[in-house]
């Protein structure tokens, strides 16, 4: 056996375990970026994703809230509140469908990007909306709740970034659920007067500015 045959069946064995390290290294990655609960994209997954979809100019942001969410806890138990959860998780995933993207952000705080093929992204969402608010199956009827939405279409403000984006969706969620109003689109102008990216109402922001370019 030559020299270079010898050389390539030695290098072998190492080739393989690091063939294998990485697998499992990717493995451990893509579970980091899932949140174990739902089984929707982390924030920092949900992110990378995201600001890719962002290139197309039909993508739509999206900020769900779970309403009364500390009710349901306290009414039905942290189990009840799981799986209303999980099953807000999965009608978001499924309604955003394989070409964008869901994910969980936090708490009851859900956000999507989803790709508007044919500039009907409110009726798209009233429909969301309805779905979101069905009881959970499998569990008591009265295990459900209303999900505020807020949305705004990336390209309404090409010089947003995702965060920008997200905000201005965070204020339009935030202004449906003080109207009770269900889903609120992102108006051409801040809703809320904001300090350091905080909205009226939360610690650190102005809460005495009025109401601005809020559109149904």
């Amino acid at each position: 056996m030559n020299t270079m045959a010898t050389v390539l069946l030695s290098a072998l064995p190492l080739t393989a375990g690091w063939v294998v390290h990485v697998w499992w290294l990717r493995g451990c990655l893509s579970t980091a970026r899932r949140d174990p609960l739902t089984g929707l994209r982390t924030r920092d997954g949900f992110t990378r994703r995201a600001t890719t979809l962002l290139k197309d100019s039909r993508a739509v942001v999206v900020l769900a809230d779970v309403d009364k969410f500390k009710d349901i806890n306290d009414a039905h138990g942290h189990a009840a509140g799981d799986a209303l959860l999980k099953a807000t998780a999965d009608r978001l995933a499924h309604h955003v469908g394989r070409s964008g993207v869901a994910g969980r952000l936090g708490g009851d705080e859900f956000a999507a990007v989803l790709i508007d093929d044919h500039g009907t992204a409110a009726d798209m969402l009233a429909v969301l909306h309805g779905v979101l608010a069905r009881p959970v199956d499998g569990h008591d009827p009265a295990l459900h709740t209303t999900v505020s939405l807020g949305w705004v279409r990336a390209a309404a403000f090409p010089a947003d970034d995702l965060s920008g984006l997200l905000r201005r969706a965070d204020e339009a969620m935030y202004a449906a659920k003080q109207a009770r109003a269900g889903m609120r689109r992102a108006g051409l102008g801040w809703l809320f007067a904001t300090v350091t990216g905080r909205r009226a109402g939360r610690t650190g922001a102005r809460t005495s500015a009025p109401v601005v370019g809020v559109a149904a």
